[in-house]
């Protein structure tokens, strides 16, 4: 997919999703929501192409503080992996199995783990950190990702075994206490290890979600061979330590790429493209 498309193909998508949920449900809400969110997105592309350092920082902003703030605190509904368990075995379309489906699961067949770099209420504050570039080589800890997967779905799954009351406000209180918790652990990560996305690379189980749909990502970055230089400045730069000068689906790392474009800003042979 060429970049000078996708501010208008994102728009579309996002607002093609918002139709659809306000046809089948009658609320004005989802117009709103995906209408929001695809225009955050398609105005942080635009910034990109236009070589503003800030776009993506925007984007993220943007729609993080959204998600946290208007939808999670004052909406009360939590969009953790915890409300997509809870919702989903009640057998309701809420807006945690929504927003699940859309950004985390069906997405990244579009567009990878491009919610992890322009979405996500926790990286807009772990990407205001130091260490914006890893500074150790990454580590083999990927498999504490599924022990917090499997745990958060455990508790869930006893919520309803042991027909715990008030499991509403229980669920708003995980959102609270969750999102404080990945904080946390993030940021202490993020200074021990030197390396601001060690969260997202180690801990994060919504990566056992998009890993899998990401690696047939429709957007993803590519190198031109007959440009580059193995200068390797793009491999230095990226947070999620992706080989992106291997043009392979199985390349190291692939289905980590959060299109930032760190890596396509670093290159000045123009060899690294979306």
């Amino acid at each position: 997919m060429k970049l000078s498309k996708s501010p208008f193909l994102i728009l579309v998508l996002f607002i093609s999703v918002a139709v659809i949920h306000f046809t089948k449900t009658g609320n004005p809400f989802f117009l709103f929501n995906f209408t929001y969110i695809g225009t955050c997105i398609a105005i942080g592309i635009i910034l990109f192409q236009n070589d503003v350092s800030y776009g993506r920082n925007f984007v993220i902003l943007a729609i993080g503080s959204y998600l946290l703030i208007f939808l999670g605190l004052i909406k009360h509904e939590n969009i953790l992996i915890s409300g997509f368990w809870y919702f989903l075995f009640l057998g309701v379309f809420e807006a945690a199995v929504i927003h699940f489906l859309v950004a985390k699961i069906a997405g990244p067949f579009i567009f990878g783990r491009g919610f992890c770099g322009y979405a996500c209420w926790l990286a807009m504050i772990f990407d205001l950190l130091p260490y914006k570039r890893p500074r150790k080589e990454r580590k083999p800890y990927g498999y504490v990702r599924y022990v917090v997967f499997l745990a958060v779905l455990m508790i869930i799954v006893a919520l309803f075994v042991f027909e715990v009351t008030n499991k509403n406000q229980i669920l708003f209180w995980m959102f609270i206490a969750g999102n404080i918790i990945y904080y946390v652990v993030g940021i202490i990560l993020a200074l021990a290890l030197k390396d601001n996305r060690a969260f997202c690379k180690y801990v994060c189980p919504v990566a056992v979600f998009m890993k899998p749909t990401s690696y047939f990502a429709r957007i993803r970055v590519k190198c031109d061979e007959k440009k580059c230089n193995n200068c390797n400045k793009c491999l230095i730069v990226c947070p999620m330590n992706v080989d992106m000068l291997d043009n392979s689906r199985k390349r190291k790392n692939g289905t980590e790429c959060i299109l930032c474009g760190q890596c396509i800003k670093s290159c000045k042979k123009d060899a690294v493209k979306f």
